[in-house]
């Protein structure tokens, strides 16, 4: 049995002083109309025994990976950084290369981009993007998708493409949950999952269901659906902090995700809860949580 600390896959943090988030509009996003630092977080992640996460951009701007990237440098917390670039710059190669080296740059482990804002359904599987996906692969780093089930079909093509470039599906690829709708996403993401090189985030089912009175049984179709899909071995778990807090505390996901896994194999539920994050991401951790690649 593996000693991987548990890892919160996914979450954000941003401070209103440096940049505002301008998706951050309307009355039901209000509550995220503030900032969010590592320092709110960590007595959550403490008390919910996380040992490590990964922390995910927010908006396609150059400037927010650097800071990404030196928050985690002087934060044991924070394993692994998710960033941006413009994946259809010709110099996107060189870009990866540079954030590298900046502080903290060892901790880039995954590039994203807001596909979902895309209004080509396609967009994921046009020869510009494709070459930076594939600059991506070549720098040893994951691909987040942040995808509406009607992308996830260009995500598979892209994932088919490029075998060598591990692509993490966000939030389960974001299905109507309040609706209890499974199809057509179920069958987009059973494409996707046959892919070998693609994993799925366990994360952002609660602001997808009803935000406020979702139940675990209201999760649970979607939940078994990915799992039946992906198998345990290419799913992590995620918060999706402080986005989550929409519809539920940082605690209150985690034992949401808890319940939703509860038939698991003992192996099983350390993949999910650690250690496939660990193998997605390469992540590196403190010695006494070395995780064998597989």
């Amino acid at each position: 049995m593996s000693d991987t600390p548990l890892v919160d896959a996914h979450h954000h943090v941003w401070d209103l002083a440096v940049r505002d988030q301008d998706w951050i509009t309307g009355p039901a996003l209000a509550p995220l109309r503030r900032t969010f630092s590592l320092s709110d977080l960590r007595p959550l992640a403490e008390r919910a025994a996380v040992g490590a996460t990964v922390l995910v951009q927010t908006v396609t701007v150059p400037q927010e990976t650097p800071e990404m990237l030196a928050q985690a440098a002087g934060d044991p917390l924070v394993a692994g950084v998710v960033g941006w670039t413009d994946l259809t710059a010709p110099d996107v190669a060189d870009t990866l290369a540079g954030l590298r080296e900046l502080p903290g740059g060892g901790r880039l482990v995954g590039i994203r981009h807001q596909v979902q804002s895309e209004p080509d359904p396609w967009w994921l599987a046009r020869e510009d993007v494709l070459r930076g996906l594939s600059a991506v692969a070549d720098a040893g780093l994951a691909y987040d998708l942040v995808v509406l089930p009607h992308q996830l079909p260009a995500a598979t093509a892209a994932a088919r493409r490029l075998p060598g470039l591990g692509m993490v599906l966000d939030h389960i690829g974001k299905p109507a949950v309040a609706d209890g709708a499974l199809e057509p996403w179920a069958c987009e993401l059973r494409a996707l999952a046959a892919e070998p090189n693609t994993f799925c985030k366990l994360s952002g089912l609660v602001t997808e269901a009803d935000r406020s009175s979702w139940t675990v049984d209201d999760l649970r179709p979607f939940a078994d659906t990915v799992l039946d899909a992906f198998g345990p071995e290419r799913v992590m778990y995620g918060s999706d902090w402080p986005v989550c807090t929409l519809a539920a505390d940082y605690a209150e996901v985690l034992d949401a995700a808890r319940a939703l896994t509860a038939g698991l194999g003992t192996d099983e539920r350390s993949a999910l809860f650690g250690g496939t994050a660990v193998h997605a991401y390469r992540l590196r951790m403190p010695a006494r949580h070395s995780h064998p690649r597989r």
